[in-house]
């Protein structure tokens, strides 16, 4: 493997400003590459979708192009990727059309560890539909979500489960192969949220069982945009509603207006550049990505590491992210400071590491946080040990100072 993050660092014009970034889980920073795909695509010839001018097979090579990328990073059919404004419009979207076929007596499961986004959206569904919502609860000692915690609200009234497969708070992975399977054999689908997942390991839609997988390609250095992936054949036998003369296509019935072919680019060109992680990898996309997010996986092991180790010298610190297998995200709390003060705080010394629940709301309250939550610290594969040292020197710089009982 090569990861040469000296040379990746330098693709990143947002790093000369010189600010180490943590904020990552809410938005990563955007390479060179990302950024001239998205202006090429405006610089150049485009209309809506078609075969007859420049600028219609522009914008058509576009959208494929992006499908298809999409596919090999996700591990899906191209006929199976959906494009919608984020993650939570197209969630919405997906529960409306469901909730259709839900009656009374009906139970949808959601997670108390999941982000607002898949949480709201199947409760108001479920209400609307006079469904019953089941919580699966998680250990707030160690931040586990197990699949005893998702069997015990299972039952044959189920029709779909929720869950994340990474928690955008502290980093939990839950076993969602193990959960979606269990979910299939009560007769229900699995809805998983990967929009943090993504941005950390390699998905393979079929092994992880998810029969709907949505992520936000700006969560993995991409532009603001959301994405669903499914089973075309799933995708064929639902019926959103739709303008009349819109297509009927899969996956087209789902995409609602003309797509923004300029941030389609910039997913394309997202995938390109995380392919491109281990400069040593050859073969398909598929293949150069399976490689690359070993190396980053690799990468940011070191570095969380380094961090678990210096926080854990630091007085007062409580790390809320324990699960055995979690992303590189952290959620600190102070025993005599505020999370708040401590972002104001590094901040001013070119640290961003912000502090709040991140939509996380259930999650946040469930770990006795309330709606405050915490410090997030979060690594991207742009990250490096001095960033990790500046985060560390400011922490204990700022827990040195007078502080009062409170988060």
């Amino acid at each position: 493997m090569t990861y040469d993050i000296s040379a990746l660092r330098s693709r990143f014009p947002a790093l000369a400003a010189g600010t180490a970034h943590f904020d990552g889980p809410g938005g990563t920073q955007t390479p060179e590459p990302v950024i001239r795909a998205i202006a090429d695509a405006l610089a150049n010839p485009l209309s809506n979708r078609g075969q007859v001018t420049v600028g219609e097979r522009n914008a058509d090579a576009i959208v494929t192009g992006a499908r298809q990328a999409m596919a090999d990073l996700l591990g899906a059919q191209a006929s199976g990727i959906v494009f919608g404004r984020s993650a939570t419009q197209l969630t919405y979207e997906f529960s409306r059309t469901l909730a259709r076929t839900w009656a009374p007596g009906d139970e949808v499961v959601v997670t108390r560890l999941d982000h607002d986004a898949n949480i709201r959206p199947w409760v108001q569904a479920a209400a609307q539909a006079g469904a019953t919502v089941r919580w699966a609860d998680f250990d707030p000692a160690t931040g586990e979500l197990t699949v005893d915690h998702v069997r015990a609200v299972l039952s044959e009234r189920t029709r779909l489960v929720a869950v994340t497969a990474a928690s955008n708070l502290i980093g939990t992975r839950p076993a969602v192969a193990d959960i979606a399977r269990l979910a299939r054999e009560t007769g229900a689908l699995a809805y998983v949220d990967g929009v943090h997942h993504t941005a950390h390991a390699l998905v393979d839609l079929e092994r992880l069982g998810a029969d709907f997988y949505v992520c936000s390609p700006y969560k993995f250095l991409g532009p603001h945009l959301g994405v669903l992936a499914a089973r075309p054949e799933l995708l064929a036998t639902l019926h959103p509603d739709k303008l009349l003369p819109s297509t009927d296509t899969v996956p087209e019935r789902f995409e609602l207006g003309t797509l923004p072919y300029e941030f389609l680019a910039g997913t394309r060109a997202a995938v390109d550049f995380l392919a491109g992680l281990d400069t040593g990898a050859e073969g398909s996309r598929r293949e150069r990505l399976a490689a690359a997010f070993t190396a980053l996986e690799e990468h940011e092991q070191v570095l969380r590491a380094r961090l678990d180790k210096g926080l854990s010298q630091l007085e007062g610190v409580t790390v809320h992210s324990r699960a055995a297998d979690r992303t590189p995200t952290l959620l600190l709390t102070f025993a005599h400071h505020s999370t708040v003060d401590a972002y104001r705080f590094l901040a001013e010394r070119a640290v961003h590491a912000p502090s709040g629940s991140f939509y996380a709301i259930e999650a946040s309250r469930w770990l006795g946080l309330g709606d405050t939550g915490g410090l997030r610290v979060g690594l991207a594969p742009y990250n490096d040990t001095e960033d990790v040292d500046r985060l560390l020197a400011g922490l204990s710089e700022f827990l040195a100072l007078p502080g009062a009982d409170s988060r």
